[in-house]
């Protein structure tokens, strides 16, 4: 395999006119996209809680959460983010890549977009 870097447009919401673009290293294996803190202050988001994170190694790390809009390729969605500290590398994870719309194609190293699903289910007794 490889890596797969990206470059997304990140903003406190939809509408903000502040914005800053992030090189992203794809971790589809991740549950949330990391932003170093300081991008974070710089257009204005603020984070409202402290989460436990478990590393590869195994050790422990706390960091503080907030949430963000990210763009790529003119699509957008709402997402969790991690506030990263020095030495943090930026990462996309798998739920801002699905509030996108986005799929990583291993082999090519490419996001795509996601073949979207809704179940339909009829159920008579609701």
């Amino acid at each position: 395999m490889g890596i797969t870097i990206a470059l997304l447009r990140v903003r406190e919401h939809r509408k903000s006119e502040k914005f800053v673009d992030v090189e992203f290293l794809v971790d589809s294996g991740a549950v949330y996209s990391l932003v170093p803190g300081k991008i974070l202050d710089e257009i204005g988001i603020e984070p409202y809680k402290e989460m436990s994170f478990a590393l590869a190694d195994g050790t422990t790390i706390k960091r503080r959460i907030s949430s963000a809009y990210f763009e790529y390729e003119n699509e957008g969605g709402p997402a969790p983010v991690i506030y990263g500290e020095e030495g943090d590398t930026p990462l996309l994870g798998a739920t801002t890549l699905e509030s996108i719309g986005l799929v990583l194609n291993p082999f090519s190293r490419t996001l795509h977009p996601m073949r979207m699903l809704l179940a339909n289910f009829k159920n008579d007794k609701i």
